[in-house]
């Protein structure tokens, strides 16, 4: 039980669980088993405060708010047991390249697993290029059909009766609106995963798990509802690409899904110079989808030549803003230690934010800039800090390592030992940009880990 989370319509906090837990533990207990065995949950456990919170500084519309749901600590509890299980259930070979919700996954593999797509394709000869299309979903979770959520389980393999628990859990739902001190009339709802569940992402996960790349040119990444189409383009022919986009648009029309045009973006990647391209525009719910230079995805910015100068500057300058706090806490004259956690918390935190798939890439400029960041954060703190290089290479070698253990992580293929049984084989680069990229670094520093020891 988290006690600094907030406490749901119930008023009972996760302090007063966790007081009394000896008491409440036998009286939850059989009631979460009734509950089980019942396929019902008490109306009480799935009332709601619904809590808009702003996605922008400056919200402008209803629709620049994230509605949260303030649920009951008890039903969290719950969640996580039934979560647990349903986990526990599912192969380890669903949806590989869904990479939120589960373990030994992060962002970083799945931009790391894009990047490596797109520069293997471009390593191959000249002519090809890669076209990038991140989807926007509106309102993803708020739009699941408990029915069709609940069939897909049960094609997974789920009992029935948890299924019926799911989807009871699901409907019913009572619901109303907080804004400052005032409180809306209730409404209840059978529609959508409350955002602020416990189970709401994996449930998600599963509702989409069937929304795959259906050629082998493209392919289809997923991080929760945030979803990017690649497609591999050879010899001009956008075939597949474009015919996987109308797939996709299919799919979302079945599930009740709807793509947010608007907001979604394509970026190119092409290197060649030497021919003039027509790019044919996707077509999305009969309006063109606008082209960018550059898009944030999963808090990296990635650019139409795949530098990192954007984004490291990025980094430096909201870095440098917090280098200011810094030295105002230092000024208070508090110990060492508080300021070096401070750094590592707010600092270190930007500075590092997926450095896995950016840093190899970076030039020598932009790493100067970046250490600038940490020398100046060494003489506030008059402590020697880690260099960024340092935290790189280690990270990169730990990351590896789980990716070889996990047989199911759809990177593992890429780590192959060499005949000796001893180091791995690396990975095959004409360009300097793949050589660079995460993996081949990654099976770089294993093999140098094992010779040194």
């Amino acid at each position: 039980v988290n006690t600094r989370k907030a406490a749901g319509p119930d008023g009972i906090s996760g302090r007063i669980l966790r007081a009394c837990a000896d008491q409440l533990a036998p009286v939850f207990t059989e009631i979460f088993n009734l509950s089980l065995s019942q396929s019902v949950i008490p109306t009480c456990f799935k009332e709601s405060i619904i809590v808009p919170v702003p996605k922008k500084p400056h919200p402008a519309s209803l629709n620049d708010y994230r509605p949260v749901a303030l649920t009951s600590v008890v039903m969290k509890c719950f969640e996580r047991l039934v979560k647990d299980f349903i986990i526990s259930s599912l192969p380890d070979t669903l949806d590989p390249l869904q990479f939120a919700y589960r373990p030994n996954r992060s962002t970083d593999d799945a931009i790391s697993h894009l990047l490596h797509t797109s520069l293997t394709h471009l390593d191959t000869r000249g002519g090809n290029y890669v076209k990038m299309l991140f989807i926007d979903y509106s309102s993803a979770f708020n739009t699941i059909i408990p029915s069709t959520l609940t069939t897909k389980l049960e094609h997974l393999g789920l009992s029935s009766s948890l299924c019926q628990w799911i989807c009871n859990f699901l409907t019913g739902r009572p619901q109303a609106v907080r804004m400052g001190g005032h409180l809306s009339a209730s409404l209840t709802l059978s529609t959508g995963a409350p955002q602020g569940c416990v189970l709401s992402p994996l449930l998600y996960s599963l509702y989409t798990y069937d929304c795959v790349a259906t050629t082998s040119s493209t392919t289809i990444i997923k991080f929760a509802d945030d979803t990017v189409v690649v497609g591999l383009i050879s010899d001009n022919n956008e075939t597949a690409y474009l015919k996987e986009i109308r797939n996709l648009e299919n799919w979302c029309q079945r599930n009740n899904l709807l793509l947010n045009v608007s907001k979604t973006k394509e970026l190119i990647v092409d290197f060649s110079t030497k021919q003039e391209r027509n790019y044919q525009t996707p077509i999305i719910n009969e309006s063109p989808v606008e082209r960018v230079n550059s898009f944030k995805y999963l808090g990296v910015h990635i650019t139409q030549d795949l530098s990192w100068s954007w984004h490291i500057n990025t980094v430096v300058k909201k870095a440098r803003r917090r280098l200011y706090h810094l030295r105002r806490l230092r000024d208070f004259r508090l110990p060492s230690k508080v300021l070096r956690n401070f750094y590592s918390c707010t600092i270190e935190s930007i500075l590092t934010g997926n450095i896995l798939t950016w840093f190899g890439n970076s030039t020598m400029q932009d790493r100067r800039a970046l250490q600038r960041v940490v020398r100046s954060a060494e003489r506030t703190i008059h402590t020697e800090l880690p260099d960024l290089h340092s935290i790189y290479s280690r990270r990169c070698w730990t990351k590896a390592r789980k990716i070889v253990k996990d047989l199911s992580h759809p990177n593992n293929g890429l780590f192959s030992l060499m005949r000796s049984g001893k180091r791995f084989r690396s990975l095959k680069a004409n360009t300097e940009r793949l050589r660079r990229s995460f993996f081949p670094q990654a099976i770089r520093s294993l093999n140098q880990y094992i010779t040194q020891y």
